[in-house]
């Protein structure tokens, strides 16, 4: 695609920007160059600012719905171009956020005290959800062997099968890990699902984010007993601030369910109009600023390699397969993550997502959001290196 240039540099600073105008509230200093949570710095696709104008343009701002061909037509074109995925119309739901739709399913599909199996270590809204809604953390760990990550399959069978766990909340790809789960993974924890009548939540919203030669599978080709899937446009096309992402809940009555309790218990019924024409513009016309996007980012993945392993060979770090999160275990270099937050912090002015942030087990990680300009992700890999040459 012509005429993309993902070096340029967007100064976010004013913008009401959580990454940047906000990094203090998580580290506790201002003024950090942020590498935190899982937005872009860069300007979204022309065809999405140029279908925004357009809508701004009309002047009326009145409600809205999404039940309608422009909407649901897009979406199913985006699975089927993508993903080899039909999708029924009438399977479609809608929502504020994909974590916000994680939490109503949640609450569908268990009752307080259950059991939620995830896999870690997880997004961190993923334990934030589940223990706020009274349910209870099943953590499977992930295997790392070189670097790729697997899900001991016998011991997924085993809490499956504990009487409390009544949901599977799959991230699909993995956050952080950005491993994308293959297919003969998928069929196998489907059928251990349907055994144990387990339902499945499968977290998509990274499936655009493959970066490597492997393919991401929805949940919706192997499922086997009750499932949802949900997604957005937001983190593909760097558009979360509009809100909005949607879903398919195959089930009739399950699908009633959730719409009585968007309707009517929360009181959702209109949709931000902007992120309606931002999803219709990117999945009908984005394709080709995505593909350029996802090049960038995967040359952004291979430089922190080039990088960190030039400088510091034990790591011997490899690029994920899906995500723009470089999700680097610093456990060779024997580094106490407190004393490396507070070095970032206090010595090299960089904010970057220490590895507890998503489950204790990970506290030899960082998670370096590298959805940015090449220079940035330069200045703070400088900084990055020098801080653990500082041990």
């Amino acid at each position: 695609m012509q005429n993309v240039d993902f070096d340029r540099v967007v100064d976010r600073h004013g913008s009401w920007c959580t990454q940047w105008d906000f990094v203090a509230d998580r580290f506790g200093v201002a003024d950090l160059l942020p590498f935190t949570i899982s937005d872009m710095d860069f300007a979204t696709a022309p065809c999405i600012i140029t279908a925004l104008q357009q809508r701004l343009t009309h002047g009326v701002f009145g409600y809205s719905r999404w039940q309608h061909d422009d909407f649901l037509s897009a979406i199913q074109h985006w699975m089927r171009s993508r993903f080899a995925t039909s999708v029924a119309a009438d399977t479609l739901v809608y929502g504020p956020s994909v974590i916000y739709m994680v939490a109503q399913m949640l609450r569908h599909w268990s009752q307080p005290d259950d059991e939620v199996l995830i896999h870690t270590p997880a997004y961190d809204a993923f334990y934030h959800t589940i223990n706020a809604n009274q349910r209870k953390v099943l953590s499977l760990p992930l295997q790392r062997r070189g670097s790729q990550w697997h899900c001991d399959m016998d011991a997924l069978e085993t809490l499956l099968a504990r009487p409390r766990c009544k949901v599977m909340l799959l991230c699909s790809p993995h956050n952080p890990t950005g491993k994308v789960w293959q297919p003969e993974e998928l069929h196998q924890m489907a059928a251990l699902c349907a055994r144990y009548d387990v339902k499945v939540i499968s977290d998509e919203i990274h499936m655009d984010m493959v970066l490597s030669d492997v393919h991401h599978t929805p949940w919706s080709a192997v499922a086997q007993s009750a499932w949802a899937l949900f997604t957005s446009a937001s983190k593909s096309f760097n558009i979360p601030a509009l809100t909005g992402a949607w879903g398919i809940i195959p089930e009739a009555a399950d699908r009633q369910a959730w719409f009585h309790a968007l309707k009517q218990q929360d009181g959702l019924s209109s949709p931000a109009v902007m992120a309606l024409a931002a999803t219709v513009a990117a999945y009908r016309e984005g394709a080709p600023w995505l593909d350029a996007l996802r090049a960038y980012l995967q040359s952004n993945m291979q430089h922190i390699a080039q990088r960190l392993n030039s400088e510091l060979p034990l790591l011997a770090w490899q690029p994920p397969q899906a995500t723009y999160l470089a999700w680097i275990d610093l456990a060779p270099l024997a580094i106490d993550e407190t004393q490396l937050q507070q070095r970032l912090i206090e010595h090299y002015k960089v904010a970057i997502m220490p590895g507890s942030t998503y489950g204790s087990v990970s506290r030899s990680y960082l998670r370096l959001n590298a959805g940015c300009p090449r220079s940035k992700l330069d200045t703070g890999l400088d900084r990055l290196i020098a801080a653990l040459q500082s041990f």
